[in-house]
């Protein structure tokens, strides 16, 4: 192979100069800007890089965000809607950028489901810590319609899985509480 065939560009002629394609976009730098938000809000700063179980060390930080929130409904319904439309723009580009669907890296769906699981149920840590596992059950097996949800497109099918196997650990949850009342 000559020098010229080493060090041509790949649809050129050795010898040939390589002419700039003017319709080629240049990068902007400032694109990766949201693209690198994007990747931190999807994996939680990083909590979905974990090695092993992401999922669950992303929904032990669900915990964390469920202990610092106050108790207030409104509060707790508010931080579930803006986590699933975060989650939901993040999710797209993290699918982009690792290029595969729910990428195990995107673990603020797992914190969304928590806050779920955790919505209007008055427990301290004994009841959270059941409803962590109660989640962690739920989202591994993905009862319908779960399974169905993830088939949606992008990031919305990222976090419509795990909010609807959340809601199932919700229910889950409330009915171990009226047990446990009830038994006293």
């Amino acid at each position: 192979m000559s020098a010229d065939q080493q060090h041509s560009t790949p649809g050129t002629r050795p010898g040939q100069a390589q002419v700039p394609n003017p319709q080629a976009q240049i990068p902007n730098p400032k694109s990766r800007i949201p693209s690198a938000i994007a990747l931190t809000c999807a994996t939680v700063c990083g909590v979905g890089y974990a090695p092993i179980a992401p999922g669950t060390f992303g929904s032990a930080a669900g915990l964390l965000v469920w202990w610092l929130l106050p108790a207030s409904p409104a509060v707790q319904a508010a931080a579930i809607v803006a986590i699933f439309l975060i989650g939901s723009w993040s999710g797209t580009v993290a699918e982009r950028h690792f290029g595969k669907t729910d990428p195990g890296q995107v673990v603020l769906d797992e914190v969304m489901g928590m806050l779920i699981t955790l919505f209007l149920a008055p427990v301290g840590w004994k009841g959270a810590i059941g409803a962590f596992f109660l989640f962690r059950v739920a989202d591994v097996i993905k009862p319908y319609p779960a399974n169905r949800l993830e088939r949606l497109p992008g990031g919305i099918g990222v976090m419509a899985d795990d909010g609807m196997a959340a809601v199932y650990a919700n229910l889950a949850l409330h009915a171990a509480l009226a047990i446990h009342r009830a038994l006293g």
